[in-house]
C-alpha cells in the first residue's frame, strides 16, 4: 500500500479528522436525548473544577517544557487530555439527564455571558483537532511540528478551560 506524504507526516490524520467531526456531532445529537429518572445535578461544579484544574495543569506543562522538564510536560499533557475526556463524559451525561438552565442575568452582563458562552462553545469544537494533532506529533517524535502547532493549541485550549469555569460561575446561580 502506497502512503502519501501527509499520511507519513500525520500518521493518525484520518482518525483525528474523524474524531474531530464525530465528537461535536455526537454531543449535539445527545443534547436532543433526555433520559428521565436520573439526577446528575451534582456534576456541573465537578466538571467546572475539572476545567479549572486543566487550565492550571496546562500552564504548569508549558512552564515544564520551557524549563526542559520534558517527562513532566509529557505527563501533564496526558493528564490534561484525560481530564478533558472526563469533562466531556460528565458534560454529556449531565445534559442527557437534565434540562438546560437559562441564564437569568439582565443588562450588559447578559451580552458578556453569551459572548463568553458562544466563543467557548465554538473554540471547544476547534480545539479538538488542535489537541489531537499536537499530541500525535509529539507521539511521532516530530517535535519541530509539535512545537509549531502547540503555539496555537495552548492558548485556545487554555481559553476553553478557563471560560468553562467562567460560564459555570455565571450560570450557577440559576440552576434549579
Amino acid at each position: 500500500m502506497k502512503t502519501s506524504p501527509a499520511t507519513t507526516q500525520e500518521p493518525y490524520r484520518r482518525l483525528i479528522i474523524a474524531l474531530s467531526v464525530a465528537i461535536p456531532l455526537a454531543v449535539a445529537a445527545l443534547f436532543r436525548i433526555k433520559i428521565p429518572g436520573y439526577d446528575f445535578s451534582f456534576l456541573p461544579p465537578i466538571y467546572a473544577s475539572i476545567n479549572g484544574l486543566t487550565a492550571v495543569l496546562l500552564v504548569v506543562a508549558v512552564w515544564a517544557i520551557k524549563n526542559k522538564k520534558r517527562p513532566l510536560h509529557e505527563a501533564l499533557m496526558k493528564v490534561c487530555i484525560g481530564l478533558s475526556s472526563l469533562f466531556l463524559v460528565m458534560y454529556v451525561l449531565y445534559h442527557m439527564t437534565s434540562d438546560s438552565t437559562p441564564f437569568g442575568g439582565q443588562g450588559a452582563i447578559r451580552y458578556v455571558y453569551y459572548f463568553i458562552l458562544i466563543t467557548h462553545i465554538a473554540l471547544s469544537v476547534v480545539v479538538i483537532p488542535f489537541v489531537l494533532f499536537t499530541f500525535s506529533r509529539a507521539l511521532a517524535g516530530r517535535f519541530d511540528r509539535h512545537k509549531q502547532l502547540a503555539k496555537f493549541t495552548f492558548p485556545v485550549w487554555l481559553y476553553v478551560a478557563v471560560t468553562g469555569v467562567v460560564v459555570y460561575l455565571m450560570i450557577s446561580p440559576y440552576y434549579a
